[in-house]
């Protein structure tokens, strides 16, 4: 085989599933329904994998004359802790004490760039064996560099904090790269046995809380550039509205003002400070074309079941017939949701000459510097993104146009020009978690268990026409792969059972939210269970427990749903004017249970105390994977109790906090109680499977001590 063509066994592992996935989607469209809902299946469950190159340590690591590691991650840090567990993990392969570790992020120039960006939960995970691997063998190639140097063999040698030993010589990592300008890359060796590690499995603390305390400029809104402008663009308030014209004439001429950049698609203004681009953007006369005024009961009556294309995601037994005897139906709904975090979108744009250095808080970096490069038609080498930190992601930074409009007022200008919404435009113009709709139905057999059990759900997009599954995937696959997450029956002991999405397109942008449809989906299967389980006058956990099967899968949601009913003490009696209600999921491979302790004072309803138990597998740093659970609950709450936009005269509102209701800290549980269990021996995705259960659970009890029923979130007794 010619060199060129030589392919690395993992790369060729990586490309091998791709074509895989490839084949079965071309099969999906071929055949229809059957592999279709295979293919469905797996993509709800399956964790994505690293798709970046693994075969070269010197774009991942750096040693530096202090003789510490630089670590140049892939995925960007928004707050999730990843950079703390990439650290343990190659603190223990390369033999150097956590502490030498650092985390920077990778910029595109380095090479070092994810083709999945980061989200699903997969920065650990899916890092977990090509990060490991990559560090054994930067050990192993500092050895043989180290017994050149040295003129010993290389069997002679051993690793320890961060040093190359032989006999009574030690060269620290610093002294072997000295010089070295050329590296071979052995094969990867055999990684060390996890019982051998010092810091993986250990709740070491997070190695950017430092940063954060101290409020060093991390973050994309500090960031900063010599000779710097500012940007802003004219954006409408309406839904649906297009560009028609504008008179910029008035906006030219104001303080500080040093361009109007007129283009197709955007009008943006360019001047000395953030207030003075801000001042003559609004002077600018903008007419926008716009459809009537959309109201909220519009989008209700729109997102129902019933209306749009539908796709059986699951299929098991027979259908339900809607006049069979013993019929249990029940309806749900979520309303629209904004990602509401803290920092607003925005990026620092240098564009000189043919080359462009983009900074931002994006979680597309490879995606982000594609899309500049086509739009300023350069080479996608001559885009540098670099990542900062995330003052808040959710899944708000998977869309990044923003960058592409920053660099045209740069390239306008040729200086570097800094551009951030403001709040209003942050919430009218996020890419909103899409309001759903559910209709659920159970039949109930001689023994008290389910005959039948089926979900039928509609959404709009969340995956779909996103930049990371652009069309033809959504067209192949018929079902949009975000909102189907938990929306899939997991009580396989059902003899029939099944689940069918409806997708309806909807007037606004929606997309990724942090969870996907699993906050959704999980609010209406996991309610209905609880009114089931009531319905055959059986315990909740039991029940529930009765209907899982006994695969992997199946076992470990077992363990959880077991594991969180010891844990809170779970009973179905209301004690002291408390109830409990439970709910379980699992996402992405994960398995999540939570009992909510509620109350009701003032007829409003109160969140005393949440118990989690968690399997995700092996946790790098439990801690960390705790503070997440804690984290999920928290933002849990807050969308299923508080968190909902309108639709008010075809403009999407509130456009700032306070109006836009959230979780405040007097809503907080005052105790949340998190189990891990290791069901697997590896990593699994940790940072959205804690926030399905929890709407289901607080509404669960919420019916101990009411006999009520919630069905609609945000959850309310007015």
């Amino acid at each position: 085989m010619a060199e060129k063509n030589k392919v690395s066994r993992r790369k060729f592992l990586v490309r091998g599933g791709l074509g895989t996935v490839g084949v079965l989607a071309v099969g999906a469209y071929v055949f229809r329904n059957p592999i279709r809902r295979s293919i469905l299946s797996m993509a709800n469950s399956m964790e994505m994998g690293y798709m970046g190159d693994t075969d070269t340590p010197m774009i991942w690591f750096e040693v530096t004359n202090e003789n510490n590691i630089l670590v140049h991650s892939p995925k960007v840090e928004m707050g999730q802790g990843t950079f703390t567990s990439l650290a343990q993990m190659a603190a223990d392969e390369l033999d150097i004490a956590f502490e030498k570790v650092q985390v920077v992020h990778a910029s595109t120039a380095s090479g070092n760039i994810d083709g999945m960006s980061t989200g699903g939960s997969t920065s650990v995970s899916g890092l977990w064996q090509p990060l490991r691997e990559l560090a054994a063998t930067m050990r192993e190639m500092l050895k043989n560099k180290a017994a050149s140097k040295l003129g010993v063999s290389v069997g002679e040698l051993t690793t320890k904090d961060g040093a190359v030993h032989h006999k009574d010589m030690v060269m620290t990592y610093a002294e072997i790269t000295d010089g070295v300008t050329e590296w071979e890359v052995p094969d990867t060796p055999v990684l060390k046995d996890i019982k051998a590690y010092k810091y993986v499995g250990k709740p070491l603390a997070r190695i950017d809380l430092n940063a954060k305390v101290f409020g060093e400029p991390i973050f994309g809104m500090d960031a900063s550039m010599p000779d710097m402008l500012y940007g802003a663009v004219v954006r409408p308030t309406k839904i649906g509205a297009k560009f028609i014209k504008a008179d910029t004439s008035k906006a030219e001429v104001m303080p500080g003002v040093v361009k109007v950049v007129l283009e197709e698609d955007f009008v943006g203004v360019v001047a000395a400070s953030l207030q003075q681009a801000e001042n003559a953007k609004n002077a600018i006369v903008t007419r926008w074309e716009s459809p009537n005024g959309l109201q909220t009961k519009d989008i209700v009556a729109l997102m129902t079941v019933g209306n749009g294309k539908t796709t059986i995601i699951q299929k098991e037994g027979s259908a339900l017939e809607d006049t069979a005897e013993g019929l249990e139906q029940l309806e749900f709904r979520s309303p629209i949701g904004a990602h509401a975090q803290i920092e607003p979108n925005g990026v620092l744009a240098y564009v000189d000459g043919d080359r462009a250095t983009i900074k931002i808080s994006t979680q597309v970096i490879g995606i982000t510097r594609k899309e500049v490069a086509k739009r300023l038609d350069f080479e996608e080498e001559n885009v540098n993104v670099i990542p900062t930190y995330l003052g808040g992601g959710f899944g708000r930074r998977l869309h990044t146009p923003h960058a592409v409009q920053a660099a045209v007022m740069s390239k306008a200008v040729g200086k570097p020009v800094k551009y951030f919404f403001s709040r209003k435009e942050e919430f009218q113009h996020d890419m909103f978690r899409p309001p759903t709709h559910h209709v659920l139905k159970g039949k109930l057999g001689e023994d008290g268990l389910l005959e039948n059990l089926e979900h039928h759900f509609v959404s709009g997009d969340v995956g779909n026409n996103s930049v990371l599954l652009p069309n033809p995937v959504p067209t192949i696959l018929g079902a949009d792969v975000g909102a189907i997450r938990g929306g899939f029956i997991q009580y396989g002991n059902v003899p029939n059972h099944r689940s069918v999405y409806w997708h309806v397109q909807l007037p606004f942008a929606t997309s990724w939210w942090r969870s996907l449809g699993l906050l959704a989906n999980t609010f209406a299967i996991e309610s209905f269970m609880d009114h089931m389980a009531i319905k055959a006058n059986k315990n909740v956990v039991d029940f529930r427990l009765a209907h899982i099967q006994d695969d992997e899968i199946g076992i470990r949601l077992k363990n959880v749903i077991k594991a969180v009913s010891d844990k809170a003490g779970y009973t179905d009696e209301v004690v002291g004017g408390k109830a409990m209600g439970m709910a379980a999921s699992i996402d992405a491979g994960t398995p999540c249970a939570q009992v909510a302790e509620v109350s009701i004072e003032d007829n409003q309803i109160k969140v005393h105390k949440v118990t989690v138990a968690l399997d995700p597998g092996l946790a790098v740093n439990p801690d960390q994977v705790k503070a997440q659970c804690e984290g999920c609950v928290i933002m849990g709450i807050s969308a299923a109790m508080h968190e909902k936009m309108e639709v008010v005269d075809g403009e999407l509102t509130p456009t700032i906090y306070g109006p836009y209701h959230m979780a405040l800290m007097k809503h907080a549980p005052k105790e949340i109680d998190v189990v891990l269990l290791q069901g697997i021996d590896r990593p699994g995705p940790v940072g959205e499977p804690p926030l399905g259960p929890i709407g289901a659970a607080i509404a669960n009890a919420v019916f101990r001590l009411t006999g009520r029923r919630l069905t609609e979130m945000p959850l309310s007794l007015s």
